[in-house]
């Protein structure tokens, strides 16, 4: 197995040995736009855990945000294929077949992966999506891309993932988040390792080369298995600009189609309700209307007589505080200067009080 100082997209087979992530995806793609067209390729890689979403997806509607945040090191990446959010770790092998886009099968593709885990002794199937399943659990799923005169099917395989990791940062209860991107379809899933603890990357690797190759005819398969460093790239542009864009706010955020969150809070002196409309990321407008029932009329202590009659003002001050701005960026501080008020620490009357409630309030949902 050869590691060439300079890559070049000549081999079949490639065998990443980084976990970067932004690494990995920009080597998966340089792979797809500058091998043959005509030919075979496979690449096959692990990732320090991160979690992948879509390339039509919402990260604010498929990502548990805040519990990415307690993780410290922990990336969200949106991919440049479709499909839905995937979470990555070592416990997870990533698999892409790239071929020329007049043989594309995705089902074969599938088939191919399928056979691979069947030698290791799991009685897996493929679903009506492609996906790979030991019984109705999932341990693989795909996405696709087809550009020009080339396609691929990429994917992951569960070997011993951290399965509750998964399942903490993909869950996310955004139910009155209305998206015109493209939603995740949650299956059960389980490890490869469940049902056969011998199963390694290693051996998950060796198996897919070798059906691979029968697949597509590859003979010489020592010699045609690359093995990939980043510093075999450094000099490769297009990886590099690719790993540069992927963290980026405007790819990672920037990118995310129309979206209109509808949220309500109660108060002690109210009800707001905000309908904030997003597009690329900025806000393209934000509603915030006021109610009050009786009953909060009566408890309203702490705010005077009137502050709640003025606080209609307040809430068009905030939507235009809003407006432009990017979303999940907005800080309550930032807020508060769209209505004349200095900082948190500004108490000139129960109405400011009530104004800083209505920022913080609106700075934790965008922020979740």
């Amino acid at each position: 197995m050869p590691s060439s100082p300079n890559l070049i997209p000549t081999h079949s087979i490639y065998l990443s040995k980084s976990t970067n992530p932004y690494f990995n995806l920009s080597l998966e793609d340089w792979l797809f736009r500058h091998k043959a067209p005509n030919e075979p390729l496979l690449l096959l890689y692990r990732d320090d855990p991160c979690v992948v979403i879509g390339r039509n997806q919402n990260p604010w509607k498929e990502v548990n945000l805040p519990a990415l945040r307690v993780r410290e090191g922990v990336p969200f990446i949106r991919r440049r294929s479709g499909g839905g959010t995937v979470y990555h770790d070592l416990g997870n092998t990533n698999f892409s077949i790239h071929l020329p886009r007049t043989s594309f099968d995705r089902h074969m593709t599938a088939q191919v992966v399928l056979r691979a885990v069947c030698s290791l002794g799991i009685d897996a199937t493929v679903n009506d999506r492609n996906d790979i399943c030991v019984g109705k659990e999932k341990v693989s799923g795909s996405a696709y891309k087809i550009v020009s005169q080339r396609a691929y099917h990429h994917g992951t395989m569960l070997i011993s993932t951290q399965l509750n990791t998964l399942g903490d940062l993909l869950h996310n209860t955004k139910d009155t988040m209305e998206t015109k991107g493209v939603a995740s379809v949650r299956s059960p899933v389980r490890n490869l390792q469940q049902f056969n603890r011998g199963v390694t990357h290693e051996a998950f690797v060796d198996a897919v080369v070798h059906e691979f190759s029968k697949e597509y005819g590859i003979r010489n398969v020592d010699g045609e298995v690359q093995i990939v460093s980043e510093a075999s790239c450094r000099d490769i542009e297009y990886i590099q600009n690719g790993m540069s864009e992927l963290p980026s706010w405007e790819w990672a955020y920037g990118q995310t189609p129309e979206f209109t969150y509808t949220v309500s809070q109660a108060f002690e002196w109210g009800t707001v309700t905000a309908k904030i409309r997003s597009k690329h990321g900025i806000i393209l407008d934000c509603a915030c209307s006021l109610s009050v029932a009786d009953d909060s009329v009566s408890s309203m202590s702490a705010i005077q007589p009137g502050v709640v009659d003025s606080l209609n003002p307040q809430l068009k001050d905030i939507e235009r505080a809003l407006l432009n701005r990017r979303y999940g960026f907005v800080s309550a501080i930032e807020i508060l200067k769209g209505l004349g008020i200095n900082g948190m620490d500004d108490e000139t009357g129960s109405g400011v009080r009530a104004a800083k409630d209505i920022a913080l309030w609106l700075e934790r949902i965008m922020n979740s």
